[in-house]
């Protein structure tokens, strides 16, 4: 099992090396094991791990604040999408309305056409007005 995890004469994958931060690995014997060995002279590691932590925290208030405004901007959008609902069922009633009134007059039916017109025309306008913002 070992040896098909060996590439190279590698243990697990790594090669005997210097990383910048003073770490080096190197196989013992034949054995499964890594042994680790850190350089004294860069072994200030304490600074190194003070860093990452500053670094994750950093990150998490990120995390944070993009899942606040996820919710803000979710929350903006319900509240468009119910003003939409509502307009719409608004001009569906003033449908209703015009269409009855242009069956009982019958003759002004060009001057309900118009004002109907008008009035969509200002129901998309103070939409526009309103998503704008």
């Amino acid at each position: 099992m070992a040896s098909s995890s060996r590439r190279g004469g590698d243990l697990f994958g790594a090669a005997t090396y210097r990383s910048r931060d003073g770490l080096s690995t190197r196989q013992v014997g034949g054995s499964d094991e890594i042994q680790l060995r850190i350089d004294p002279m860069h072994g200030d590691l304490d600074d190194e791990i003070t860093g990452l932590r500053k670094q994750v925290k950093q990150l998490r208030n990120v995390a944070q604040e993009i899942e606040s405004e996820a919710k803000y901007q979710n929350d903006f959008i319900n509240q468009l999408q119910m003003t939409l609902i509502k307009a719409q069922a608004g001009v569906k009633n003033n449908m209703r309305r015009l269409n009855r009134s242009i069956i009982s007059e019958g003759s002004n039916h060009v001057m309900h056409v118009v004002l109907f017109a008008l009035f969509c025309f200002f129901v998309i306008y103070w939409l526009a007005k309103f998503l704008r913002r």
